[in-house]
């Protein structure tokens, strides 16, 4: 893969964006969501919250997603939605303003980039990318086109999460040398599940997309694609992602690290799962800092003597000159000294903050500012690509460096192929 240059990827000079009109701030928004599973239907929800927000199209491969959506915006007393099995139709609609992405990972950068090139607003789940390359596309259409581009990094919208960050940043454990991000997140065998010809009113082939044509597997479709490499990023690109994104904030937003290096497997089952349930990345950071990602999906205590949740402790530690902090969605907490004294408690936000993300994106969508947006996709496009960073070690056995200025691994040609993948026509990125 030839090189791919600074501006054209995560390091590129912003461009700020604008349009001949500039919405007024009551002005209504009308919004397609692309993909109607448990994540689709939340975006829905939250927009047919939202003041000023409309859902006008509704697209899924499955015909059952789109009736149960239409159900919904029924319910809600809201105007009958346009419905579209293939994407690409519901950009054409000069009726749809800006479209909300919640399809499976391998999906997110192909749908994004379409929309965007189609005059339309995107909000594109996490992880922003299936891998690095799609990353750097993504920034350069939404720079090319001057489209809003969030993607779903809710936490930087989190009020206490922004507060943590800050007293980071103002020194509240002094120098920050190491982040460690956990995603202890209990996950069961996913068994084996044969062949079998396509459910009824399922679009295959749609679902599919870029990845590879395979047979129709129940475990291949519904949620357990997160667990496959065709379509999926595992555990450390799915909810570790948000962790990732933190960590790097909490570092300072570093752009990129030196070298990386993981280790792991899927171990104790034996099924049809191909990513690591147990993984460790370690990345050496400039400025003599380091950031340590861990995922257990099997049976786990907690770490560092932070509460154990039923099943799951997913959160960040950072640690500093003079002590340390723990931050989740409940709060975060922040420790002193050799002997651990607690000087600053701060319980979460209570009620749905995630609906703050999506306001901020439609804010965002009004003022014609990429910069306002809290998650801007170059934000998203890199905490996704340490990530995808991470399970490029993982799987060529290397400890990877990163050439910064070339965007791409030295000496490494496995490494290297991985940073983009093979797409299958006409679904090509």
């Amino acid at each position: 893969m030839s090189a791919i240059s600074r501006r054209t990827f995560f390091q590129g000079a912003a461009i700020a964006a604008s349009a001949t009109q500039v919405m007024g701030a009551n002005d209504r928004i009308r919004v397609g969501i692309v993909g109607i599973g448990g994540r689709g239907t939340a975006h829905l929800n939250y927009y047919l919250k939202i003041p000023g927000a409309q859902v006008a199209g509704l697209c899924d491969v499955n015909q059952a997603a789109r009736e149960r959506a239409q159900a919904i915006v029924a319910k809600a007393n809201s105007p009958k939605a346009g419905e579209f099995d293939d994407m690409r139709q519901m950009f054409e609609h000069k009726d749809i303003d800006a479209v909300s992405i919640a399809t499976p990972n391998h999906w997110h950068a192909l749908a994004a980039i379409w929309a965007a090139e189609a005059n339309k607003d995107v909000y594109v789940e996490k992880p922003a990318s299936h891998n690095i390359y799609e990353g750097g596309r993504m920034i350069e259409t939404a720079r090319k086109t001057k489209r809003m581009m969030q993607v779903g990094s809710q936490s930087r919208s989190v009020p206490h999460k922004i507060k943590a960050i800050q007293l980071l940043r103002e020194g509240v454990i002094g120098d920050v040398y190491e982040a460690r991000a956990l995603c202890f997140k209990r996950r069961k065998s996913i068994g084996i599940t044969p062949p079998e010809p396509t459910p009824p009113g399922i679009d295959w082939n749609l679902f599919l997309g870029p990845a590879p044509m395979r047979p129709f597997t129940k475990n291949r479709y519904k949620y357990n694609w997160h667990w496959f490499w065709d379509t999926g990023n595992g555990d450390i690109g799915n909810q570790g992602v948000h962790e990732m994104d933190i960590a790097r904030w909490g570092l300072g937003d570093l752009p990129w690290p030196e070298t990386v290096s993981s280790d792991g497997g899927k171990w104790i089952y034996t099924d049809d799962q191909e990513t690591p349930n147990t993984q460790v990345a370690t990345f050496a950071c400039p400025g003599n800092r380091m950031l340590v990602f861990e995922v257990r999906g099997l049976v786990t205590g907690p770490e560092g003597g932070l509460p154990v949740k039923p099943g799951n402790t997913v959160g960040n530690l950072f640690l500093g000159a003079n002590g340390w902090m723990w931050l989740d969605g409940d709060g975060f907490q922040v420790y002193e000294g050799e002997g651990n004294k607690q000087v600053m408690a701060e319980k979460g936000d209570d009620g749905p903050v995630t609906i703050l993300h999506f306001e901020n994106f439609l804010n965002a969508c009004r003022s014609r500012d990429h910069k306002k947006l809290n998650a801007e996709i170059e934000i998203g496009a890199t905490s996704a690509a340490w990530c995808h960073m991470a399970n490029i070690a993982y799987r060529t056995k290397e400890k990877v460096v990163w050439d910064a200025s070339k965007m791409n691994f030295k000496g490494s040609p496995a490494a290297n192929k991985l940073i983009t993948r093979d797409y299958r026509k006409p679904f090509v990125v």
